[in-house]
């Protein structure tokens, strides 16, 4: 049995759980040279809503972030996380943007490329899977991880094979909700072990109050790679501390042989950054509490507080408990999408719409309507011909992969967006965010005419 291996995911998912992506490039260049000390087996510092946040409240680059993390992290694999076809935005992208965006991350310094469909459905991973092989990456495929009566073991492991058929050189049980039982942890690992010598890593979410404890039997069934968060942006709706993991297995033959002073060191200069989130509001208790409701509801703990965040807005927050029971309702209308972005923002909305219109479907977003007409790939569970109707009337529903009905766009958005992109990576985020890029890329013009001017 081998030592098991640590994916320290501070620098993305741990603050983009508990400061909404916050800390900036400044911020987290100062500690790298100590955290690549660590011993960890990667580090997860891109992707996911890093990139958004860099141009929309960091005023960033998120290209030059990547750069100057990789000019600091020379013994630690550098990881991100790609929606598939998504990319790091939020509907479907033409294969040739999702080509050039991956090609361009893998250039600047990204060695593992975590990719994932909110469906599961392989055909909108294909593209990014033979990108990723073709530049020399790994590409570890996730199963976004939920539960229902369609999403047996059985069907976990056809997609398995699914992502070693496609490519795949590792594969990561994604549980973005925090609502895999400890003895259900220990049976699935154990279940794919028996079927593919690929690697396996785990990834889950404090916010149930359970992830430490699956987390352990995880470790006991054979698991060769766990995601943890260096203490201060660890727990609540991130991941279990992974000084406390390290401490817990010294001893035993998984003990993931870490530098306990370079975690310490880590540790304190986390603590103080973040302080100033605490001070300035940023750093709220509230995902810091545990919500077991998470297991009832299967409900990640970013989409409860939206939700009360969304009533609240509504005037409507004596329906939030309401609101929480419609949610698996929708949810098994719509073929048990698991509950991850978008999945989880467009069941929310529709289940808030059902409660407050006064019927079931009365007001229908047309992302509910696009996803019933196949156009973000095929449930796992076939959608009954009754909500079909209800949803899109006669409309039809496509079958073919939906990125398939996409032109390429590259060119097009190059002479859109003009001189004001000095780059094809300035294109590419122009090509995710327009409005978003657009508003940055002016900035940045007027900056540079004025440092100029007074030069």
């Amino acid at each position: 049995m081998s030592k098991l291996k640590i994916t320290e995911t501070s620098l993305r998912d741990g603050h983009q759980s508990l400061i909404a992506t916050r800390l900036t490039t400044d911020e987290i260049l100062p500690i790298l040279k100590e955290m690549d000390n660590a011993g960890f087996y990667s580090m997860e510092v891109w992707g996911g809503a890093t990139f958004d946040t860099c141009l929309r409240y960091l005023n960033e680059d998120p290209w030059e972030r990547l750069r100057k993390i990789r000019a600091n992290v020379k013994n630690t694999k550098l990881q991100m996380l790609s929606r598939g076809q998504n990319i790091l935005g939020y509907k479907n992208y033409p294969d040739d943007i999702v080509e050039k965006f991956l090609k361009n991350a893998i250039f600047e310094g990204i060695d593992i490329v975590r990719v994932f469909d909110a469906l599961n459905d392989i055909r909108n991973l294909k593209k990014s899977i033979e990108v990723i092989k073709k530049e020399g990456a790994h590409c570890q495929c996730a199963i976004s991880y939920t539960t229902s009566p369609v999403h047996t073991t059985e069907y976990y492991i056809k997609l398995i094979r699914d992502f070693e058929n496609s490519g795949a050189d590792s594969i990561c049980i994604k549980d973005m909700s925090g609502i895999l039982l400890p003895y259900d942890a220990f049976n699935l690992v154990k279940a794919i072990k028996e079927v593919t010598t690929l690697p396996l890593e785990f990834h889950t979410h404090c916010t149930s109050g359970v992830a430490q404890m699956s987390m352990l039997k995880a470790i006991e069934a054979g698991i060769d790679i766990v995601d943890t968060a260096i203490s201060p942006l660890s727990s609540g709706t991130s991941q279990p501390a992974t000084e406390s993991l390290a401490l817990s297995l010294i001893g035993t033959e998984k003990d993931p042989q870490l530098n306990l002073d370079s975690l310490n060191n880590t540790a304190e200069y986390f603590k103080d950054i973040i302080k100033k989130y605490q001070d300035n509001g940023t750093y709220n208790i509230k995902v810091l509490m545990t919500e077991p409701k998470t297991l009832q509801y299967q409900i990640p703990g970013g989409m409860l507080s939206n939700l009360i965040f969304q009533m609240k807005s509504l005037n409507a927050s004596d329906k939030y408990e309401s609101v929480l029971a419609e949610v698996p309702k929708v949810r098994e209308d719509l073929g048990y999408p698991p509950l991850v972005t978008p999945m989880s923002q467009m069941v929310g909305a529709q289940a808030v719409f059902n409660i407050i219109s006064g019927g079931r479907y009365k007001i229908i977003p047309t992302e509910i309507k696009n996803y019933v007409k196949g156009m973000y790939g095929t449930p796992a569970s076939p959608i009954s011909e009754e909500i079909r109707k209800k949803i899109i009337g006669d409309d039809e529903v496509i079958t073919v992969r939906p990125a398939d009905l996409l032109n390429d766009e590259y060119d097009k958005l190059k002479a859109e967006i003009g001189d004001l992109a000095v780059s094809e990576q300035d294109v590419l985020s122009y090509a995710l965010f327009p409005q978003v890029a657009k508003e940055y890329f002016e900035k940045r013009s007027n900056s540079i005419t004025y440092e100029n001017l007074y030069a």
